[in-house]
């Protein structure tokens, strides 16, 4: 069973425009509304991938009980602790004339002590299930850096961190499976610059001394970098219509679960993940996935000298 957890999800508003116009009346062609945020992005994912899977969130509020009955809609087996603070609401805006993607997204609430002692018991009792487990998102504030240390200091799988700054940095000690920064992320971490390739090479080594046994450095449309088992590799994405990128890290960090649950090694684990972030991006709503689909454009993945 794959696990996927985090703090902060959100319940999304997605609008469609033909034409957007700041500053102006701006009337949508779609709406859509879903639960969201990185932990559900990977839950909505595993379970359209047929992949065993169960999810843990933070929630509260009427949005936290959209969420949850959106859920519930999709078949996605959840577990849930409770704060006293509504989940957040984020909004994506898509321009279909110029393709642009614009992103709203409000901060999550503060949690107190009790929120996150309740989510820990939950994640304690779910993790002993699991085969692998999928970090993912920032943390709220009053949650305390070293959570998700203090988490995998309890799970006995193997665990994908898709988390980013002093998190990342803390939970790095525990030598986590694969973690899943795209360059951007890894470079705010690392507080220096990544322009060339050079210094991203230091950065991913740097990375690897630090505890992470695999490295994988996204870089949206661009080759992705993947190190392990004493080797650096490229891997070229396959070329798709950009709709909605919204999701895309998600979804690969969802693929890589699902292959690693399969038995397959990592770097056969990536290219289903990168299978899966290309599907998305393809696809309006997010996480929205198909087997066979991704298993396709997987097989389209180069690997560059």
């Amino acid at each position: 069973m794959i696990l996927a957890a985090g703090l902060t999800p959100a319940w999304q508003q997605l609008l469609v425009f033909d034409a957007l116009r700041l500053g102006e009346v701006n009337r949508a062609s779609e709406v859509h509304w879903f639960a969201s945020g990185k932990v559900f992005n990977v839950a909505v994912a595993l379970r359209h991938l047929g992949a065993r899977s169960l999810a843990l969130a933070l929630l509260g509020g009427s949005t936290g009980v959209k969420i949850d009955e959106d859920l519930t809609r999709l078949g996605v087996e959840h577990r849930s602790a409770w704060a006293k603070s509504p989940t957040r609401i984020c909004t994506t805006l898509i321009e279909r004339a110029s393709g642009v993607v614009t992103e709203l997204v409000e901060n999550g609430a503060p949690v107190g002590d009790e929120e996150v002692a309740a989510f820990a018991r939950e994640y304690e009792d779910l993790a002993r299930r699991a085969n692998v487990v999928v970090f993912s998102g920032s943390l709220p504030a009053g949650a305390p850096r070293t959570l998700y240390h203090d988490l995998m200091a309890r799970t006995s799988c193997r665990v994908i961190l898709d988390i980013r700054g002093p998190e990342l940095l803390d939970a790095l000690p525990l030598k986590p499976l694969v973690v899943k920064p795209n360059r951007e992320e890894l470079q705010r971490t690392l507080g220096r610059e990544l322009a060339t390739d050079g210094a991203l090479r230091d950065a991913i080594e740097e990375t690897h001394r630090l505890g992470a046994e695999w490295v994988v450095i996204s870089q949206g449309k661009r080759a992705l970098w993947v190190s392990g088992g004493g080797r650096l590799h490229r891997l070229r994405p396959p070329e798709v219509p950009t709709v909605n990128p919204i999701g895309c890290g998600d979804c690969m960090a969802a693929g890589i679960g699902w292959g690693l649950d399969q038995g397959m090694d990592v770097l056969d684990a990536v290219r289903l993940g990168m299978g899966a972030a290309a599907q998305n991006a393809a696809t309006l709503l997010t996480s929205r996935l198909d087997p066979a689909t991704v298993r396709g454009l997987a097989a389209r993945v180069v690997e560059e000298p």
